[in-house]
């Protein structure tokens, strides 16, 4: 079942970017290769159910089991020993992809509270957009009295833009909802 969302890129977004940045060769368009969800959990060295708790939300909303990431380093002042398990993070592309992008712009954000749009500044300089959640709530798949805590989380979608007004363009006309002149 192809994804309403990846046509709508297919036919509409492909000739725009095209006539936008003047590509010459299909293959130069700029698309959304993955988007990676990723919790820290600072928490999880003191509070074990923390990360099954996490790991479980995780999976209802990217709708695939993420991987529990670990420490690479020990930090002292952060209590931190290498190996500890401290977030999850789950990849998602093809229709996974597709499907969890078009919920995010059209379902959860516009139900975070007094939502005026995501910063238009959070792009890394090769086209990547990371977008930072306050709580996983925002998902309607989330059971309010299922959860233990408000956990924020990372959304981070990776394109093949060359540069941030690319990557900034294409969301845009995917449908990410850019907060205006801030």
């Amino acid at each position: 079942m192809a994804h309403n969302l990846l046509e709508r890129y297919r036919t509409d977004i492909v000739p725009a970017l095209r006539r936008d940045f003047g590509y010459t060769n299909p293959m130069q368009v700029p698309q959304v290769r993955k988007i990676v969800v990723n919790i820290g959990l600072g928490e999880a060295l003191d509070n074990p159910k923390a990360l099954e708790a996490a790991v479980g939300d995780l999976t209802i909303i990217a709708g695939q089991k993420p991987v529990v990431t670990k420490a690479r380093k020990s930090i002292a002042n952060f209590k931190l020993r290498e190996g500890r398990v401290i977030g999850a993070m789950v990849t998602l592309r093809g229709e996974r992809m597709w499907s969890f992008l078009d919920r995010l712009m059209n379902v959860a954000l516009p139900r975070v509270r007094d939502f005026r749009g995501v910063p238009e500044d959070s792009f890394d300089g090769r086209g990547n957009y990371t977008l930072g959640l306050r709580e996983q709530l925002i998902f309607p798949e989330i059971q309010y009295d299922k959860i233990d805590k408000a956990r924020g989380f990372e959304v981070t979608i990776v394109t093949s833009a060359r540069n941030d007004e690319e990557g900034r363009r294409l969301l845009q006309l995917l449908g990410m909802p850019f907060r205006k002149g801030a």
